[in-house]
């Protein structure tokens, strides 16, 4: 299976060099957010012929968990400073920038983790519309290095008690230095700060739109597909397949065949609306199958979780590869591939990237069948890939639904699967998402979901004992999934969602609310 990416935009970009920072995403999405698009490389492929045929307006250079001043620690290739654009250094791309430049970057005793208070020293486009020069900002640090001293031509317009060059600029060259970290939503004006540096200092045009990206994305479709080719788009019923079919349809119409494969563990009711949505209200030709019986009897007995994954993610091939091999003339294979997908799946330094979990994904598709991959989203973020389904007229109540994991309620479901649990969990997750609807909570929550424990505990239900199962309940709010905390929730909506279950669901006798952030937890259980 081969395949291939659409044409790049044709806007101002800004380049993202990543030293290998657990939040170089968050870099990109402040960028996009101030409409910019951009691009995140690994340092040692953004060398010269790279940057000359990227052509940034902008560089940034990321954090990263190096120490400057070790051998073999990475640096930018030094085209970045010979191109006269732009260039933001955070953390550790501020100490490289200062060690390239003829400043110094040590090690001195003094770590700093947390929340500081950034006094800003002298005036810079850089905090335009912040506060003042001796006005504060607070700021999320996390280093145990720091810089010592700064290059020539450069000047400290901002300090905290750790950091005696917080923010440092080179205003002539517009090369910029921080210590904290703009992108992390501790820092609450840092997308504020990136903004500027994108807009105010590089002067992007703030041109990128999904709107704008719509038509785009259109016409790269067109000119991959040509005017005869079919195109297969695999289902899951989740929103990134959903806005990536939707998009190929407006492209290229009845030449796009759907496969929706009900695997016996969708939310209640899903499948009947994943369904009606492509079949009815945008008439795109699908081919949907109940395959529940085959999936649940291959998962019988099954309780490792990494097993699950690996037996969904199998037996989705097996029917999928089945039924395209049944749509004449397809050549194309559409994905929902997202941007965060294709950063994480080459490490910063060029080493095999960590499998941390299997992925029920339709890239898994073996090479016989021979079919090229159409990724139209691969460009994007989730929330601009929402604004996408906007765009193109998806229900809102479809849009903005919270993640749902591919291998669907079998990884909440701890232990083994049998249709009854199934059946419980997708009731209690149903009550549980109905209560919080009706609190007007849903969209304050980033993710909530119910999950059936293989626990039982002794209950009391009118004049008898019950010895039955405990239903958890999670719910999380986040900015990017990366870390989460659980959602304060009033008593009074648990309360309700609780005794609803323990009324309604068979099976279930307690319910218990998690109250876990993420780390150390995950947002799933499994």
């Amino acid at each position: 299976m081969t395949a291939t990416s659409p044409p790049p935009p044709q806007h101002d970009r800004v380049l993202i060099v990543d030293f290998g920072s657990q939040v170089t995403q968050l870099i990109a999405r402040r960028v996009r957010e101030a409409g910019v698009y951009c691009e995140v490389h690994p340092y040692n492929r953004a060398d010269k012929a790279f940057l000359q045929a990227f052509a940034p307006k902008a560089v940034i250079l990321s954090g990263g968990p190096a120490s400057v001043g070790d051998a073999g620690a990475p640096l930018a290739d030094s085209e970045i400073f010979a191109m006269g654009v732009p260039v933001l250094g955070i953390c550790y791309g501020q100490m490289c920038m200062v060690h390239q430049l003829g400043g110094a970057a040590d090690s001195v005793g003094d770590r700093e983790f947390g929340r500081a208070r950034m006094q800003l020293t002298a005036a810079s486009p850089l905090f335009e519309g912040l506060a003042q020069a001796g006005g504060g900002e607070e700021v999320w640090m996390s280093h145990g290095d720091r810089v010592t001293r700064a290059p020539d031509g450069f000047e400290v317009v901002g300090a905290s008690p750790g950091a005696p060059f917080a923010a440092i600029a080179d205003e002539a060259r517009q090369f910029y230095g921080l210590m904290f970290h703009p992108e992390v939503a501790h820092t609450p004006n840092g997308a504020k700060m990136i903004g500027n540096f994108v807009r105010r200092i590089a002067g992007c045009a703030g041109d990128w739109t999904m709107g704008a990206y719509r038509d785009e994305a259109i016409a790269a479709i067109r000119a991959q597909v040509g005017d005869d080719g079919r195109v297969i788009c695999g289902l899951s019923g989740g929103v990134d397949s959903a806005v990536a079919a939707v998009l190929i349809h407006e492209a290229i119409g009845e030449r796009l065949t759907c496969v929706f494969v009900d695997h016996g563990m969708m939310r209640l009711g899903e499948a009947e609306q994943v369904v009606g949505l492509f079949r009815d209200h945008y008439n795109i030709p699908l081919i949907a199958m109940d395959e529940s019986d085959r999936f649940l009897s291959a998962l019988a007995g099954v309780s490792e979780p990494e097993q699950k994954r690996k037996i969904i993610g199998k037996l989705f091939i097996d029917v999928f590869e089945q039924q395209a091999g049944a749509i004449e003339g397809a050549g194309f294979l559409a994905q929902g591939t997202l941007y965060p997908d294709v950063i994480e799946s080459v490490s910063f330094d060029g080493g095999p990237s960590v499998t941390i979990k299997s992925h029920h994904n339709v890239g898994g598709l073996p090479e016989r069948m021979n079919l090229t991959l159409v990724e139209p989203l691969r460009s994007l973020f989730k929330d601009e890939v929402r604004a996408l389904g906007r765009q193109l007229g998806l229900p809102e109540a479809f849009v903005g639904r919270h993640p749902f994991p591919g291998p669907g309620l079998a990884i909440r479901c701890p232990g083994d699967i049998t249709r009854d649990k199934l059946d419980s969990l997708r009731q209690a997750d149903a009550i549980y998402l109905e209560e919080i609807r009706a609190a007007g909570l849903y969209d304050a929550i980033w993710q909530a979901f119910a999950v059936l424990l293989p626990v039982k505990t002794v209950g009391v239900m009118g004049d008898g004992r019950t010895y039955e199962n405990v239903c958890a309940l999670r719910a999380v709010t986040s900015v990017d999934g990366m870390t989460a905390d659980f959602f304060p929730f009033p008593w009074e909506v648990l309360g309700r969602a609780a005794t609803r279950i323990v009324n309604e669901v068979n099976g279930v006798n307690r319910v218990v609310y998690d109250v876990t952030s993420k780390p150390p937890g995950t947002i799933e259980w499994e």
